[in-house]
């Protein structure tokens, strides 16, 4: 069997064969694993992480639609509960993680930001982001289902978060100017996906941006199952490709929906269809070779779920 670096581990799909390399390998070269997401995790927490999430996600997966909306905020505060090494968490007790996080996505949201601006965040985490953009706008609303990741206690007087119960967009219809998400999308439930859309939707002035940043089927899985399987297992409920991502967001209304391509100190809004051809002449790929091209930078960026919907 080939030898792989704890690197390649978390870079490539993980199978159960590797787990035993994974298990006696992984605390020798962890330190040489900045920065990622999993680079505090011992082998033994991996495994439990795994089990734990799995067991919660199969839970809410299998629940009717009545019972998911409670399910949303007790599951995620019990997994954190449970898993007090999440990177979440972890990424919420450092100050210098979370300023990081927060400065990758603030360039690409600070695009559309005015002065007079009212901002929602859905799915807004350790709200580092939010407080960050409340400094630039009039007002921000943070939207999520989880009480114990979004705890803090020095948010803005112009900031204000709102638990949902998983669908629910409780802000005032047509007040919104710019709507983000990001690692958003791939936890809801399938079928509630079209439900907050829709309230994002309404929750939007005619004109108003969505900006919507998820993983790609093809790159992932991108939670914590990519250790066990070719597919998400864990709380990642759905990973979407463009061409599913766009039926959904023109079911909800979204008419015009395009890609952001960047370079240096301007973006341009391009057409979603080259990255559909992509799409495309990916799709009947093995997985892993598959996850392997598109891991490449030039595929890689064509392919790259980050989408700009104009209500």
């Amino acid at each position: 069997m080939q030898t792989l670096s704890v690197r390649d581990m978390l870079d490539e799909p993980y199978r159960d064969e590797r787990l035993d390399t994974l298990r006696t390998r992984f605390d020798l070269e962890i330190d040489n694993l900045r920065p990622t997401t999993y680079g505090h995790y011992t082998p033994s927490q991996i495994k439990e992480h795994y089990d734990i999430e799995t067991e919660l996600a199969a839970k809410l997966m299998s629940a009717p639609k009545a019972e998911r909306a409670g399910l949303y905020t007790q599951l995620y505060d019990e997994l954190f509960s449970r898993v007090p090494y999440h990177p979440g968490l972890a990424r919420k007790s450092s100050s210098a993680e979370r300023i990081a996080a927060a400065n990758q996505s603030l360039p690409f949201v600070e695009r559309f930001l005015r002065p007079d601006s009212a901002y929602l965040e859905v799915g807004p985490g350790d709200c580092q982001l939010a407080f960050e953009v409340a400094k630039r706008v009039r007002s921000v609303y943070g939207v999520d289902v989880s009480t114990e990741v979004t705890k803090r206690s020095d948010a803005p007087s112009n900031f204000q978060l709102i638990i949902s119960d998983g669908t629910s967009i409780d802000v005032p219809e047509e007040s919104i100017d710019i709507a983000f998400s990001n690692q958003l999308m791939e936890h809801l439930h399938p079928d509630d996906a079209e439900e907050q859309l829709r309230g994002i939707y309404r929750a939007l002035k005619p004109g108003g941006y969505y900006l919507c940043v998820t993983p790609h089927r093809f790159l992932g899985p991108s939670d914590v199952s990519r250790f066990f399987s070719d597919s998400p297992k864990g709380f990642h409920l759905k990973e979407y490709t463009h061409a599913e991502l766009r039926n959904l967001f023109r079911t909800a209304g979204f008419r015009r929906i395009q890609v952001p391509v960047e370079a240096k100190s301007m973006m341009v809004k391009l057409s979603q269809f080259p990255s559909l051809i992509a799409e495309r002449l990916l799709a009947n790929l093995e997985h892993g070779k598959r996850r392997s091209l598109c891991s490449g930078r030039l595929i890689g960026r064509l392919i790259s779920l980050r989408v700009i919907a104009r209500k």
